[in-house]
């Protein structure tokens, strides 16, 4: 059976995905005027806006959620990766899949808001959400809920906790059994509170466990301060195949630069909606321009933090056989990469590696399976209330608490074949769908940079720019416009 896992990862994760993901993200790219670089100082103002309610909470609590979601251990595990199959020029792939994805978390996460709606006493949206209310598609939106609870409530979860509990036997030497059940134990405290506790929690340790990384980061690139420009060459030429050493993999680096930044910062693959549609706005982009600047926090700092540190400390090989081979025979580098990164900052801190970086890949572990469980909840609060099936969301809780345990002591590399395969699937469904949508969220766009060149607070009415299907928020505008 693994066998043939293993081969599906290897059709889902080819070279369609890699051309769609670059392609999808350059199309939006352009057709938005590069609004991820344009309005960066307005993503930044953004963030500082706190408005909540009890039906939703706030946009930096939203962004918290889905950079928990994003920061997770494809940013430690999963850039050793890119580098082991696709040598250092794969970091500058990644990079570049990085600026273009913001444009599709841009996209994706405006349509979340665009067509959110109440429900069980909270906002909820997110990919099933506008393929039902925007392409008029109730079966296919039905099918890419199934598939989204499929992969975040039993697929996917495994990778997170199974790399929690084998660094934690790598650095301290506690049983992966042990491990798994203090996980269970804590996460179920936090699921069983709701989204708001699971927002509480993420706005306070996503910001600090962003940082503490990055600091990390810098004493360690000072201590080998005179290694950058050698290490910055290293990358850039075997980007495009110049260096003598890794010249002749340039498709592999693009490949794999590409695959790990996807699988990353999931721009585009949906994650991020879900989130994003809890949060209290009052124009959809604002939503959109705050995630945007999520993939930078993911992919531009943190897991070139990770790259960084390895390519710097030379703690890395590169292993010349494919993906298959690679999950088969348990290579180093996929299903280890994080001893990659716990060797590189044992250079500088001497027996401190292993164990920061198992408590960093817990932090980071631990708040994305928080982010899995909001995801798989929603998309259950949408089969509920198509299938009538209410007792959905009680079995999920359990059931994923299950999946968080078995993944604790399963096989490596299965739990990553198993995620790969979740993520895969559901990036090439959303990435149809928002390109389809891509016209109501660029009318979505249009009407912010008009209000923002009216000087005014952009407050969005769907009337104005011809949206149907937008209800929450022609209430929205109408309780606005009394107001004032």
């Amino acid at each position: 059976m693994e066998d043939y896992v293993y081969k599906l990862v290897d059709i889902i994760w080819g070279n369609a995905l890699v051309y769609l993901a670059l392609g999808v993200g350059l199309y939006f790219t352009i057709a938005t005027r590069f609004v991820q670089l344009r309005y960066l100082p307005e993503m930044l103002r953004l963030l500082r806006e706190n408005d909540s309610s009890k039906e939703g909470i706030s946009s930096f609590q939203a962004f918290c959620i889905a950079l928990s979601g994003r920061v997770g251990v494809g940013n430690i595990a999963g850039v050793a990766t890119a580098i082991a199959f696709g040598g250092p020029g794969a970091v500058f792939w990644m990079v570049v899949m990085a600026f273009l994805g913001g444009a599709s978390a841009f996209i994706e996460s405006t349509l979340a808001q665009l067509y959110k709606q109440k429900a069980d006493g909270q906002y909820r949206g997110g990919s099933p959400f506008y393929i039902e209310k925007g392409l008029k598609l109730k079966a296919f939106a039905v099918f890419v809920a199934f598939v989204i609870a499929l992969s975040y409530g039993i697929l996917v979860p495994g990778i997170q906790s199974n790399t929690i509990a084998s660094s934690f036997n790598t650095a301290f030497n506690i049983d992966p059994m042990i491990t798994g059940i203090i996980v269970v134990v804590l996460l179920g405290v936090i699921i069983f509170g709701g989204v708001k506790r699971i927002a509480n929690v993420a706005d306070k340790v996503v910001p600090i466990m962003a940082i503490a990384y990055v600091i990390l980061t810098i004493i360690i690139l000072g201590a080998n301060f005179s290694e950058i420009p050698g290490m910055i060459s290293l990358i850039i030429s075997s980007a495009f195949g110049y260096n003598e050493v890794f010249g002749g993999i340039i498709g592999t680096a693009i490949a794999w630069g590409v695959r790990r930044a996807v699988f990353s910062n999931v721009a585009g693959a949906g994650e991020a909606t879900f989130s994003s549609a809890a949060a209290e706005v009052s124009h959809p982009a604002k939503q959109g321009l705050v995630q945007g600047f999520s993939i930078y926090i993911d992919t531009i700092i943190v897991c070139t933090a990770t790259a960084l540190m390895i390519l710097i400390t030379g703690m890395y090989n590169v292993i010349p056989s494919g993906y298959e081979t690679a999950l088969v025979e348990n290579v180093p580098g996929l299903v280890a990469g994080t001893e990659y990164t716990q060797a590189a900052v044992s250079t500088v801190f001497s027996g401190f590696g292993s164990g920061f970086v198992a408590i960093a890949i817990f932090l980071f572990a631990f708040t994305t399976l928080m982010a899995y469980y909001y995801i798989a909840e929603t998309a259950i609060v949408y089969l509920d209330n198509k299938l009538r099936y209410p007792y959905l969301k009680h079995v999920l809780k359990i059931v994923f608490l299950i999946v968080v345990f078995i993944g604790s002591v399963q096989s490596v590399s299965l739990m990553w074949a198993f995620g790969d395969i979740g993520f895969g699937s559901m990036c090439y469904l959303n990435f149809i769908a928002i390109v389809l949508l891509s016209k109501p969220a660029f009318k979505v766009l249009k009407d912010y940079d008009r209000q923002k060149k009216a000087g005014v607070n952009p407050v969005f009415d769907p009337r104005e720019v011809g949206i149907e299907n937008a209800d929450f928020w022609i209430e929205y505008s109408d309780k606005y416009k009394h107001k004032q």
